[in-house]
């Protein structure tokens, strides 16, 4: 199994004082979620009862019932392994307690207490509950069963699955119980309200998923009271919204007259992964009053059919987002080479241009910085290196392209001087092996830097993050610069930005800038212009998913395999996940050495390989655990 679990969040029809009736419908809702596979399923606040029922919480039938209704529940999930969270009244003596119950595998693993009560949108809750108060995993007797109650459990299945419970407004304190939650060790968290609807509210409420999940770094499920709640002067909306780190994974629509579920698949070590990797979060100590709950065996999800999974992991998949991805990008690699400009006191940049993707983005970094810094275009100096595989396509492109933006156009064929090396070494000529190919690459780099030295400029590298993943740079050749603007903008983040930048630019350009996207990935440096860097590799699609869920989580061969088969299932890459992974596995183990001397270069996205914090590793160590399933 890969580690993933399924959790549903239900909003189901009820009537508000008719326990009976809602008991018999959570228990179908709950049934049909445990056959789907789910390991976890979360029910509204104080759906046993509906949250509305104002006085009617002191009626001792009412209390009476919801007792009945959560024996029968806590019955129903016996041999299920699948916890159920229930929103219950919850007397205590003289008090009661808006409560959430947490059902496994026939017995009550604990009392959830609602810690913050709120007297406004017209739910006198401090009128009929009491606050969690001294409770901390004390234990407490209803529907005849004994159990934990607080506000600090944490509720552990098998597997090392951890997950919480928070209730409606408590999420909302300056300290909300699911920041202790997840401090102890909770990977998901669930927020079962009974929130009253407002204008802006599903904004207000997506947002705020958001941020909690990206704040706790784990998967946090706000699970909402439908429209039969409504009553009196309150509306319900049943909106369910779930988020991972930041971004929303599943959601419901609103004002649905049936009942409403939303499945999740998440992997609770990725929580884990994020938190190790986030010293905010580490620093934080520990909540002294958790109390850790055995919540049972909980099955692991049967398939992926709800994880929400992205092709492109580094853009967004919201169009209206890419743009402001792209402007934002540019002015944070734009600061980092204004920096090193300012740094090094130099008035010039030197840019090798190919008519590729990756020198394109380079020159247009440096023209942009060029203008924020108040540099006359000119002093970028694009110098073109044409060699035996370079095409009139490429380097015309190159040309035009530099001389489009103003900057200096330099041409500079290296076919005589490396025709030179060659006689001087020894190498045959017409022997197209990686001699061959390696001698222009570092003949290139030889010339920058001396043009550089000679105009007391820097060299700005091209090299993105997708070929350094893979190694797919010659070492001491294109692998150096003295500063490299891409070294954490991997291949499809690329195009968006050139594309972004030609949205921008003149007619002339555009269509300059469109040719260069449309021009097949290569390093020409072989005659013939048939040489494609993706038939070689595999698709960069492919390789960027990969080095996404490999730095980020941690995933393995297995893991990344049936990942990019969700993600790109249907489409014509799907055939070529498995010859691409043999590729990035052994090329990634393979060629750490060339990132332990990589020129710096500012991150800009959630993953990097930079060895001075991006990705920290031994240059020799053994690949035999990622090559095998």
């Amino acid at each position: 199994m890969l580690g993933f679990y399924r959790f549903a969040a239900a909003s189901p029809v009820l009537r508000v004082a008719d326990a009976e009736y809602n008991t018999r419908r959570i228990a179908e809702l709950y049934s049909a979620v445990a056959v789907s596979g789910a390991a976890a399923a979360v029910f509204p606040e104080l759906s046993l009862t509906g949250a509305s029922c104002g006085d009617l919480f002191m009626q001792s039938v009412l209390l009476d019932s919801a007792s009945e209704g959560l024996r029968f529940l806590t019955e129903a999930t016996a041999g299920k392994r699948t916890a159920l969270v229930v929103g219950t009244p919850l007397p205590v003596g003289s008090r009661i307690f808006n409560a959430a119950a947490v059902l496994s595998d026939g017995r009550i693993c604990g009392f959830v207490l609602k810690k913050y009560l709120n007297d406004f949108q017209g739910i006198p809750e401090r009128r009929i509950f009491s606050p969690s108060g001294e409770f901390a995993g004390t234990c407490v007797e209803f529907a005849g069963y004994e159990a934990p109650a607080g506000t600090g459990l944490v509720f552990r299945g098998g597997g090392g699955l951890c997950f919480g419970v928070e209730i409606g407004c408590d999420a909302l304190a300056v300290q909300p119980p699911s920041s202790q939650l997840a401090l102890s060790g909770a990977q998901v968290i669930f927020n079962i309200s009974a929130e009253q609807e407002r204008c802006g509210s599903a904004a207000r409420r997506r947002r705020f998923t958001e941020q909690r999940s990206a704040s706790l770094c784990g998967l946090y499920i706000c699970c909402g009271a439908g429209v039969h709640e409504s009553s009196t002067d309150g509306v319900c909306a049943g909106h369910i919204v779930a988020a991972a780190e930041g971004r929303t994974v599943a959601e419901s629509k609103r004002f649905n007259r049936g009942n409403t579920v939303v499945f999740t698949d998440y992997n609770p070590s990725w929580s884990d992964r994020v938190r190790n990797k986030t010293p905010g979060f580490n620093d934080c100590e520990p909540y002294a009053r958790s109390t850790v709950v055995d919540a049972g065996l909980l099955r692991e999800s049967p398939d992926l059919d709800f994880l929400h999974i992205e092709q492109n992991p580094f853009v967004p998949e919201d169009p209206s987002l890419v743009r402001d991805m792209c402007s934002e990008s540019f002015e944070m690699l734009c600061a980092g080479l204004a920096k090193r400009v300012e740094a090094t006191g130099t008035k010039r940049l030197v840019v090798g241009v190919s008519g590729g993707l990756d020198s394109t983005l380079t020159l247009l970094v440096c023209v942009w910085t060029c203008d924020r810094i108040c540099l006359p275009r000119k002093s970028v100096c694009a110098v073109t290196m044409p060699g035996f595989g370079t095409t009139g396509r490429t380097k015309s492109n190159a040309e035009r392209m530099a001389e489009l933006l103003g900057a200096e156009v330099r041409t500079v064929p290296i076919g005589p001087s490396v025709l030179r090396h060659f006689s001087d070494i020894g190498h045959d000529p017409d022997k197209h092996d990686v001699v061959y190919e390696n001698a222009q690459a570092r003949e290139r780099t030889q010339i920058l830097m001396d043009i550089a030295n000679g105009e007391n400029a820097i060299v700005v590298g091209t090299g993105d993050l997708s070929e350094s993943a893979l190694g797919w740079c010659t070492f001491n050749g294109d692998h150096m610069s003295m500063y490299n603007v891409n070294c954490s903008v991997p291949k499809t983040m690329l195009r968006h930005l050139t594309a972004y930048f030609a949205s921008l630019s003149s007619p002339d350009l555009k269509s300059v800038l469109n040719d260069v996207l449309a021009t097949p990935v290569s390093p020409e440096l072989l005659p013939g212009g048939s040489q494609h860097t993706e038939n070689i590799l595999g698709n960069y699609e492919l390789h960027d998913f990969f080095v996404y869920y490999f730095i980020r989580y941690g995933a393995s061969r297995a893991a990344l395999r049936a990942l990019a088969g969700k993600a790109f299932s249907g489409t014509p890459l799907a055939g070529k996940i498995d010859s691409a992974l043999d590729v990035f596995m052994r090329r990634f183990s393979t060629q750490q050495f060339k990132r332990n001397v990589s020129s710096d270069g500012p991150s800009i996205g959630p993953v990097g390989l930079c060895p001075r914090g991006g990705w920290c590793a031994p240059s020799d160590y053994s690949p035999s655990l990622w090559l095998s399933d």
